[in-house]
């Protein structure tokens, strides 16, 4: 077993120094800032995880939501695409902690234990050595949670039942944020991205499952997942942002799509 999990795109997808990662996230979330809190607070996130030049301060208008969770939200659901190793099912991890450049976050090893009976649910360290889906979420948490532990969750080839299934077992109460990590639609012309993320937008506001395609969302079948879940709720979700890399650090010809939803 591996017990760390090291940093795998520090120093490439957001900065690789503690002190420069830091700025870049406060810096991200201080241009964030909702002028209202919102109430309730939140249950769950959606947010992107490309590199931060294109989809950082997207991600932070999710995230600036969360300082008043600090020292209620005790534990994080972080699920998202397996971008490099096929997958059947969710993948969890064997190890004690993942690194990031602003230090080590442990993982509840307890919750991913009690996942052993669901046939879906996996440990595969070799998933989560390279992945950044994940990754890219936690100096966000680390900065506005500070104390917290983890149960990082990798989807491939699953239904979204499957999803849903793991997260209504660790749905838990106000101690437990669920957060899923998805980009919206890639490499369509800017005219055609913004037309494809604006019907996935309105189908996670919505929360109609269904109503989002394989092509719009590399992270579509989590999302489902947790739609399912939060529709059973009685949750309503909300859009805070809604962009493409032709709007942040890209040429407009081939862009992908960023958005960041928040449930409460």
């Amino acid at each position: 077993m591996t017990e760390t999990r090291r940093a795998a795109v520090a120093g490439g997808f957001y900065p690789g120094s503690k002190a420069k990662l830091a700025a870049t996230v406060e810096d991200y979330l201080r241009a964030s800032q909702p002028t209202q809190a919102t109430d309730p607070p939140p249950k769950a996130l959606i947010v992107p995880h490309a590199g931060y030049i294109y989809s950082g301060l997207v991600a932070a208008t999710a995230y600036a939501r969360l300082f008043s969770l600090r020292g209620v939200v005790e534990r994080v659901v972080l699920i998202g695409p397996a971008h490099y190793l096929p997958l059947r099912g969710l993948a969890a991890s064997r190890g004690r902690a993942f690194a990031t450049p602003l230090g080590e976050i442990q993982l509840d090893r307890a919750a991913i234990e009690g996942l052993r009976d669901l046939r879906q649910v996996t440990q595969r360290d070799d998933a989560h050595a390279p992945e950044h889906s994940l990754e890219v979420q936690l100096p966000f948490l680390q900065t506005v949670l500070r104390e917290f532990t983890i149960v990082p969750l990798l989807v491939g080839d699953a239904l979204y039942d499957e999803v849903r299934e793991v997260i209504d077992r660790l749905w838990g109460g106000p101690e437990t944020l669920v957060v899923i990590s998805s980009d919206l639609s890639h490499y369509y012309s800017y005219d055609r991205a913004r037309r494809l993320d604006a019907e996935t937008a309105a189908a996670i506001v919505a929360l109609e499952a269904d109503a989002i395609h394989e092509e719009q969302a590399c992270g579509r079948i989590p999302i489902g997942g947790l739609l399912l879940a939060v529709r059973s709720r009685g949750l309503h979700a909300v859009a805070l942002d809604l962009c493409n890399s032709g709007d942040t650090a890209g040429p407009r010809s081939e862009v992908v799509g960023y958005g960041s939803f928040l449930f409460s």
